[in-house]
């Protein structure tokens, strides 16, 4: 109620009925002096009150009809632009204000419109112009393939050397201390064997994500919808994770934000088998309105978002908001210790 009161509309009806009252004010305080200085004969106190009465019956219903048309008008017109900043706030550049959609009266309202309808062309130009940079891009970046390659076999070295390696060689070392204790202490041989079938899960789950990062990089002329689908039927086999994925296949993407939200799809997922520990996950990607969105789901672990933030290079979110940004879109994570992580790109249209 407060809220409503405190409208626009009931600002302007106020200030109308201030001005009107205020008048009607300086017209008595005039009357009454000249009643009381002049002394006419044609002016009564009768005559003055009854004019005075007369004026507010007339004008209060006038001024009301004109105050709440003109307050209509004000309102109908800034409703115009503030629904044209929610849709760029969506990532809806091609919106605009048209002035057939209110009635323009060349003040500073259509000043105002007419400079978000340009910020909003520009904004557009903008979007198109990085999506263009990713499509040259993409180009760049397959002639530059055999480096790349180079550089992620070096990687994938290190890592099998940092996780996998050195996990093994502590299942040997513990495998074989095991043994030695089988008839000795069986006990505490069944507490270790437990420890090293733990390891042994935990070398194969990184191994997994591994060859995750081995798969092609590229669609290979695929769809993404395709690609993704055979990412997630290849999955299935490897590891326990159920799987969920709903896919929109009247979706028709540029080469390179195919390619560039596959890479993305990998990425998240690869995360997902080393460090999440979920055992349902759901994948979705859908056009919403102007925007292409992924949306992956993990019933994992979870971590704390603004520790890993400082450190963004062990959960790869900052490639992911570099490879988003670049397509002019957004990537939002968000995850709570013990509830999972829920992962959101979107990409405009």
């Amino acid at each position: 109620m407060f809220h409503k009161l405190n409208s626009l509309r009931f600002q302007i009806v106020r200030t109308q009925f201030q001005t009107i009252y205020f008048s009607l004010l300086v017209i008595a305080c005039v009357l009454f002096f000249t009643y009381s200085v002049i002394h006419p004969s044609w002016l009564t106190l009768e005559a003055i009150f009854f004019s005075i009465l007369l004026i507010c019956l007339l004008m209060t219903p006038v001024a009301m009809y004109v105050s709440f048309h003109y307050a209509g008008q004000v309102k109908e017109r800034m409703d115009g632009i503030s629904v044209l900043i929610t849709q760029l706030a969506k990532g809806k550049y091609g919106a605009r204000i048209i002035n057939q959609d209110y009635k323009s009266s060349g003040d500073e309202i259509d000043y105002i419109a007419d400079d978000l309808n340009q910020l909003a062309e520009k904004m557009e130009k903008q979007v198109k112009s990085l999506q263009r940079m990713a499509d040259e891009k993409n180009d760049f970046a397959q002639e530059a393939h055999k480096v790349a390659t180079m550089e992620e076999r070096q990687r994938l070295a290190r890592d099998l050397h940092d996780a996998v390696s050195q996990q093994l060689f502590a299942l040997t070392m513990m495998s074989q201390a095991t043994v030695k204790l089988l008839d000795k202490k069986p006990e505490k041989a069944k507490e270790q064997m437990k420890e090293v079938a733990q390891m042994a899960l935990q070398a194969q789950t990184e191994m997994r994500a591994l060859l995750l990062h081995l798969r092609p990089v590229h669609l290979s002329g695929e769809s993404l919808q395709t690609g993704i689908a055979k990412l997630i039927e290849e999955l299935k086999q490897r590891c326990s994770i159920d799987f969920q994925v709903n896919l929109d296949d009247t979706l028709h993407l540029s080469k390179a934000t195919e390619e560039q939200l596959f890479r993305m799809v990998q990425e998240i997922l690869s995360n997902i088998l080393r460090h999440a520990q979920a055992s349902h996950v759901l994948l979705e990607l859908k056009q919403r309105e102007e925007s292409v969105t992924l949306y992956i789901r993990d019933d994992g672990k979870g971590f704390n978002v603004s520790e890993k933030t400082e450190n963004q290079a062990s959960y790869g979110l900052k490639t992911l908001n570099e490879r988003a940004g670049e397509l002019g879109g957004s990537f939002i994570i968000r995850s709570k210790e013990g509830e999972g992580t829920y992962s959101t790109i979107r990409i405009p249209l």
